[in-house]
């Protein structure tokens, strides 16, 4: 995801800002660092479209499953009443086409069962993402705003 290489360059302008020796302070370009924040805020829209797209790509796989298994099934009421016409395999017929019906609805089961576990899968991945870039986000927002009262309180300092 490029919002976290771009989380990960203003992590880099962070550690190799000049400090400020026996402070532990460092001094950033502030109209830099803004607008590292504000590319990362753009770019958040696009990390929620592919969530969005993974979304979306889960209700296809599963309409698609769905699908797959309604034909299977209307295959198998098909092959069941062709069966039924012959009259010496009737018996035969009924019991296969029950076992055809019972095996279509499993394989249907184990296809929307598949596509669930997928999608979840790559949901959760995308929102973990999601979510440790938003808190690096905040931890440097909080970190250059404590930063910034620190030098207006030196500044104010020095000044009386």
């Amino acid at each position: 995801m490029e919002i976290l290489k771009m989380i990960d360059m203003l992590e880099d302008k962070i550690d190799h800002a000049r400090t400020i020796p026996l402070f532990n302070r460092i001094l950033i370009d502030k109209e830099e660092l803004f607008k590292s924040i504000d590319d990362i805020r753009m770019k958040l829209p696009e990390d929620l479209k592919q969530a969005r797209m993974v979304k979306d790509e889960r209700k296809r796989i599963i309409a698609d499953a769905e699908a797959e298994a309604e034909k299977i099934i209307a295959e198998a009421k098909e092959k069941a009443a062709a069966m039924v016409q012959e009259h010496e395999i009737t018996k035969a017929a009924v019991e296969q086409s029950g076992q055809i019906i019972d095996e279509a609805s499993r394989k249907a089961r184990d296809l929307r069962a598949g596509a669930n576990n997928y999608v979840t899968t790559l949901l959760t991945q995308t929102e973990e993402k999601i979510s440790r870039s938003q808190e690096i986000v905040r931890n440097a927002l909080s970190e250059m705003r404590s930063q910034a009262t620190m030098q207006i309180t030196d500044d104010s300092s020095a000044n009386n």
